[in-house]
């Protein structure tokens, strides 16, 4: 009797953890395996048709493909306008809430907002504010602000076409990398600021010495996610320029889409997102490696 009471036991969590393990194989590692097979074929959707195995030879496309390094060089454009410019603004919001006496929840809510709007939505809502020349952001160039005397056609040169998208990169995820900072920025030891005040450390010494030293892993780990968000940029590419005009603002993701649903060459469009995957892979641990230190308060 005890022996199998103490069998039920060792046999209970793997009942409880069997659906959910169930779900992640069949939604999870089952694509992924099917995908990397894809990409080493040529792939036939038509039943009947064999699909034909072509080796490494999508993937060596890839890497000759104009269009793709396009793709790549503006996907990293997108990263390295966004990431930086969500962590700047993040912290110092972060920064300025946690100064506040009061009133915190409030403006933290309204920072959040952002974060928790859907993509397609205000991604639809910046194309028709850009999009149109007699639209809003024209309305405050032309007519406001006197920024230009004619309206600018946003969408048709790439120049242009790309900032509504990295305006909206920012402004969406400002509000997420500000809660972490906040929940970080509580747990920084309040003797050892004021120490350093009485000292005669200003805000910013205080900050740089201080702070920034004790909430680096922190940074380091939003770096890390924001990238990762960074290189999987879609949803607002797809909806406000298409990847137009002329493919001119094409990203990873929308190239690997374009290819796989619009032109059906799923075996080129799978090797496109395992080498966005491995870029992302490589791009992460080295930022680890770089940036991950041992907590020093500097002197």
């Amino acid at each position: 009797m005890n022996i199998g009471f103490r069998a039920q036991r060792r046999i209970l969590p793997f009942v409880f953890l069997l659906p959910a393990l169930a779900f992640f194989v069949v939604f999870q590692v089952y694509p992924l395996l099917k995908g990397f097979q894809m990409s080493f074929y040529h792939w036939e959707l038509l039943p009947g048709r064999v699909s034909q195995f072509i080796g490494l030879e999508n993937y060596i496309r890839a890497f000759t493909d104009p269009i793709f390094l396009r793709a790549s060089k503006n996907t990293l454009i997108y990263a390295l306008v966004t990431v930086p410019g969500q962590m700047i603004l993040a912290m110092l919001a972060a920064v300025l809430l946690n100064a506040l006496p009061k009133g915190r929840i409030i403006f933290r809510v309204l920072y959040y907002i952002p974060v928790i709007t859907s993509w397609v939505i205000v991604s639809l809502l910046i194309r028709y504010l850009f999009q149109s020349p007699e639209g809003l952001i024209n309305y405050f160039l032309v007519n406001a602000l006197h920024v230009t005397k004619n309206p600018i056609l946003w969408m048709n040169k790439a120049s242009t076409a790309f900032i509504p998208i990295l305006i909206l990169g920012i402004w969406k995820g400002i509000g997420w990398s500000m809660v972490i900072y906040l929940a970080a920025l509580a747990g920084v030891p309040k003797e050892l600021q004021e120490a350093a005040s009485i000292d005669g450390a200003n805000a910013w010494q205080n900050f740089w010495r201080i702070t920034f030293p004790l909430i680096s892993s922190t940074i380091v780990f939003t770096l890390v996610m924001l990238l990762i968000g960074g290189f999987n940029v879609f949803i607002s590419v797809y909806l406000i320029t298409g990847g137009g005009p002329m493919q001119q603002t094409e990203v990873m993701l929308s190239y690997s889409y374009h290819q796989a649903f619009d032109y059906l060459d799923f075996g080129y469009g799978a090797a496109l997102s395992y080498t966005m995957g491995i870029i992302i892979i490589f791009l992460s641990l080295l930022q680890i490696k770089l940036f991950r230190k041992p907590q020093e308060i500097y002197a």
